[in-house]
């Protein structure tokens, strides 16, 4: 699933693990419990969908090869071949995930129409992770827990309690964070893929020629022989790979070499061997199609695999809650989100995070998809659509990147588009039969989302702007201060600010009410590099200008925490020692005030005011202490 940025994110899961050094082996079992839950649970429903879905693929030896060998293709060539061998050479100073790869492919394209639109592709892959993040949770429960409809009918009323049971207790656990448990998900994990793998070879048993579906031919001729047909079932053979654009997300956390082993080894055999299993149990007793997963255990296996599948799901749905978490961080740290209440929740890990209004809208759209579609079957219908798009972004920021980065010829990185667009198009032209159904659903998520984060781009761009006009220039004030001094008081004070060059208006305030300056006057700007972390030696940058003036830039990766008195803290080395105890903060309150003429349409410009007047606090945002902090209001026209 989009995963997207669940990357930056997913790992807080993991606890020490992800960045303490470790043997290759710990972190490949790390990057199991982290990376792969969501692909990890795809045969839970995977076959079913085919085979019994609303474009359901009639049941005949030929079809059911020609459905497996279309599943171990598109596991080649979408997740072996584009993004464990290709795409995670894409990183990003270690770091992998769509606005990693956006921030490289902007780099090697000038400012203008074909940066902003790198930039809004970007954007609107980050925005469909919300409306897919929406869904992983309630179908991966869903289909673990209808396992319990195969062991007796009489559960099925019960179903959507459970799951939805589950589904609260898991949001509900977010605020004490996952550092706790986390260290557990690799080895549940393992023991997952290991009976994946297990069920597969005792299905396979039945059947051994099933292996022969591993030829491409089988795919080719179920093609030939069904075009509409075969067409219509990549809408749900896509379901094998959601969650396959994970491994490029988390690879920071755990490196390219471990997420490839895992893969390789223990998550790709033990999917298909699953998936092969299936196929001949279907081939078996074509009534297996109802669900084949949980036909392959045995009966008096059904309800503990019942309870280790929901374990796996809830695994799966950790990554993509935990992702949400820090996406909605990254959106902050680069410009396209209000501050938000964010909570801290391991002293040891900066990357696991809890966002209250994020998990709050998370679980309300869940439980409203469990109650509005009620099965796995008919959430099915609603995923892959955002997936596919995701890829798609991915596979042409790749493009950009390959060719002007890394220098390809444009034969080879025109191969490369070509091959991968079109197995990309492929797949998402079939789940587009699924937007009336619902489909829909993670679109509009992801428009919604995508209106609100450009949204806020664009105003803040603006108040920044109009505020630089009406600002005083910094060398102009200073000079003003050696003819008409005003008294000094001792101590440091600073003042946040968007322009290095200009007095800030809190600095204006302040002298014109309190007649005074401190000894020491501190101009600070927070900025964010295109990179995800920036280490302590490039943290901060020390100018000393005239009469105690001082201008500091610091600068924080997209996965940074934007820590401004830690930062300060650097500052001793380049001749500024900062004492916090005798430090005051002094923050600009911004009004925003509509003109007569907008620059922005008037429905963008109330969403706009309504986002800033419902901003989280600055002083909360950079970890500012609440004892130290001054704010001074001030009017901006918009």
């Amino acid at each position: 699933m989009q995963s997207a940025e669940r990357a930056n994110h997913s790992a807080s899961e993991i606890s020490a693990q992800a960045h303490a050094p470790a043997s290759l082996a710990t972190m490949a079992m790390a990057a199991i419990g982290v990376v792969y839950g969501d692909i990890g649970t795809s045969p839970l429903y995977t076959l079913k969908e085919v085979f019994s879905g609303p474009h359901a693929v009639p049941v005949t030896p030929e079809n059911v090869y020609g459905i497996l060998s279309l599943v171990f293709w598109a596991l080649m060539l979408v997740v072996s071949a584009k993004y464990v061998i290709f795409i995670t050479r894409a990183d990003n100073r270690g770091e992998g995930g769509i606005m990693a790869l956006t921030s490289l492919a902007l780099r090697v394209v000038p400012e203008g129409r074909s940066a902003w639109l790198l930039s809004s592709l970007g954007v609107f892959g980050a925005a469909l992770f919300y409306g897919d993040g929406m869904i992983t949770p309630a179908i991966s429960v869903l289909s673990a827990v209808e396992g319990l409809e195969v062991a007796t009918p009489a559960f099925q009323p019960y179903v959507l309690p459970i799951a939805g049971t589950v589904l609260v207790g898991l949001f509900m656990m977010q605020r004490h964070g996952t550092n706790r448990v986390g260290a557990i998900f690799g080895p549940v994990m393992v023991c997952w893929f290991v009976l994946l793998a297990v069920l597969g070879i005792s299905g396979i048993r039945l059947h051994p020629e099933i292996l022969g579906a591993l030829n491409p031919v089988w795919a080719l001729r179920f093609f030939a022989n069904n075009p509409l047909i075969g067409w219509l079932a990549l809408g749900a053979v896509v379901l094998a790979i959601t969650g396959g654009e994970a491994l490029y997300a988390d690879m920071g956390h755990f490196g390219r070499r471990p997420i490839k082993l895992a893969w390789f080894t223990v998550v790709f055999p033990a999917l298909y061997l699953n998936y092969l299993g299936q196929g001949a149990l279907i081939l078996d007793h074509a009534d297996n199609i109802r669900n084949p997963f949980y036909m392959l255990v045995p009966d008096e296996l059904v309800y503990p695999m019942v309870g280790m599948a929901t374990l796996a799901t809830i695994i799966a749905s950790q990554a993509v809650i935990s992702g949400a978490f820090s996406l909605t961080r990254q959106a902050m740290q680069l410009g396209y989100s209000p501050r938000m209440h964010t909570i801290f929740t391991s002293e040891r890990e900066m990357g696991q995070i809890y966002v209250p209004g994020i998990n709050w809208m998370l679980l309300g759209a869940v439980i409203a998809l469990v109650v509005g579609f009620r099965s796995s079957s008919a959430l099915a219908s609603a995923y892959g659509i955002a997936v596919t798009m995701t890829m798609m972004i991915d596979t042409l920021l790749a493009f950009v990147v390959i060719r002007g980065l890394w220098n390809w010829g444009l034969g080879k990185a025109a191969l490369f588009l070509a091959v991968f667009l079109t197995v990309d198009l492929a797949f998402f032209s079939a789940t587009t039969v699924k937007i009336i159904a619902g489909g829909w659903f993670p679109l509009l998520i992801g428009g919604i989302i995508f209106t609100l984060l450009t949204t806020w781009k664009r105003g803040r761009g603006l108040v920044n702007a109009r505020i630089r006009i009406d600002t005083m220039p910094l060398d102009m004030f200073i000079r003003s201060m050696f003819t008409s001094p005003p008294p000094r008081v001792q101590g440091t004070s600073v003042f946040m600010t968007t322009w290095l060059d200009g007095v800030p208006r809190a600095l204006l305030h302040n002298l014109v009410h309190n007649k005074v300056l401190h000894e020491r006057v501190v101009l600070v700007k927070a900025e964010t590099a295109d990179v995800s972390r920036v280490p302590e030696r490039d943290r901060v940058k020390v100018e000393e200008l005239d009469y105690g003036f001082y201008r500091v830039r610091v600068t924080f990766g997209f996965t940074d925490d934007p820590d401004i008195p830690a930062a300060l803290e650097l500052c001793r080395a380049q001749g500024l020692p900062i004492e916090l105890m005798e430090t005051s903060f002094f923050l600009g309150r911004e009004t925003i005030v509509s003109r007569t003429s907008r620059s922005l349409p008037r429905w963008r410009e109330k969403l706009f005011m309504f986002m800033f007047r419902n901003a989280g606090s600055a002083a909360d945002y950079f970890h500012l202490p609440p004892n130290r902090v001054v704010e001074l209001g001030t009017q901006v026209e918009l």
